[in-house]
């Protein structure tokens, strides 16, 4: 008999962004490998204080084969025990839980210590942060309520791992490259990708790519692009902008109306479906993240599968996953510096970082992931 896995975390009908598409993604590779898997995702997951956007829910079809239960009320704690009530009934060989922001700590620890009454289930959690990059009061009470009742940890940046120990230094914790978005399509033609949006052939297109909060330093990048024009580094310089605004529009208003940068920005600040995804990024010549600070960021597994340069800024874990000169290029999290990478980055060309790019993507699969969950599990007494 098959062993039954349950992962709890955002997934369908939430809109995807990273969160959401890696569980479903999770999923799909333990089902494939012949698990009997499960997603308990959230009926109600975030107050409108946490959810800027426009909407929560996807427009688009439910993933195929991937069962999803609605249950979970990030809110109301009668509703965190019946959850917790019903998974530890199923008596699931693993539960896999998602950890990215400490409100969700007294919902999912709450779901976690029932679980855990049948003595039987092993609690791994996957941690995309530990504390947030935008603090709030109870970060740090919410998180150890959440921890107590977790057997293990995955963690997909050194970052992460360093902060777990503050809080769990005694349990099992394995670091893990964070692999690749492959089910947003294979990959289609620069001229194809420029075509569906309108972008002209002949332009260099930096892309930055994702919801737009402070932390992911967009000004910084505009103030690196007006450099850039001012000094008529780079020809045909284009910046495309994709990805909705989670932070105060407001605040960049006065440098996206700039004279100098306005009429080389290319717009689309909505949410991008994940069939329009491609596009984007097939679009690029190269996909840039001028990070203030950061964990690991989805968008470099995405910019792997796509096969696109990047240029990162020296923060967290994003140098590790794109090594210097190889597969793209590291800045400071200045203007200064990232303008002086982005001309640099097409001094070389794209073809100068394509091939090791093509190597080190063999590196984040996920079967990977699994094996390593369920190695982490075995080892569990």
């Amino acid at each position: 008999m098959s062993q039954k896995i349950i992962i709890i975390g955002s997934a369908y009908p939430l809109r995807g962004g990273g969160i959401a598409t890696f569980n479903e993604r999770l999923a799909k590779e333990f089902i494939d490998e012949g698990f009997d898997t499960t997603i308990y995702t959230f009926s109600y997951q975030y107050p409108s204080f946490l959810f800027p956007g426009s909407t929560q829910y996807s427009s688009e079809a439910a993933p195929d084969g991937i069962p999803i239960k609605i249950k979970i009320n990030s809110v109301n704690p009668l509703n965190w025990i019946s959850v917790g009530n019903e998974i530890k009934k199923i008596k699931p060989d693993i539960v896999i839980v998602r950890y990215w922001l400490p409100f969700m700590g007294p919902c999912l620890g709450t779901i976690l210590r029932r679980i855990k009454t049948n003595h039987f289930t092993k609690v791994i959690c996957i941690a995309d942060n530990i504390l947030p990059h935008e603090k709030r009061a109870g970060d740090k009470a919410f998180t150890k309520y959440f921890v107590k009742p977790v057997d293990a940890f995955i963690t997909m940046s050194e970052k992460v791992f360093a902060d777990l120990k503050v809080f769990a230094k005694n349990k099992p914790a394995k670091l893990v490259s964070h692999p690749l978005y492959d089910n947003f399509g294979n990959i289609i033609s620069k001229s194809e990708a420029r075509k569906k949006l309108g972008i002209n052939e002949e332009d260099k297109v930096i892309l930055f790519f994702g919801f737009i909060r402070k932390y992911k330093g967009l000004d910084i990048l505009l103030e690196a692009f007006k450099i850039l024009k001012e000094k008529q580094s780079v020809s045909n310089l284009k910046l495309l902008i994709a990805g909705e605004f989670y932070d105060d529009e407001k605040k960049y208003s006065s440098i996206l109306n700039d004279s100098t940068i306005k009429d080389d920005l290319i717009l689309r600040t909505h949410f991008i479906s994940d069939s329009d995804v491609k596009y984007f990024l097939c679009a690029a010549d190269c996909v840039i993240q001028p990070y203030r600070s950061a964990t690991q960021s989805g968008v470099t597994p995405l910019a792997y599968h796509f096969e696109v340069p990047m240029i990162v800024t020296n923060v967290g874990g994003l140098p590790s996953m794109v090594p210097d000169k190889k597969v793209g290029l590291v800045a400071e999290p200045t203007p200064g510096s990232i303008a002086e990478k982005i001309k640099e980055y097409f001094e070389k060309g794209e073809d100068y970082f394509l091939p090791n790019l093509r190597e080190e993507k063999k590196k984040y699969s996920w079967k990977k992931m699994v094996d390593a969950i369920l190695n982490v599990a075995r080892h569990l007494v």
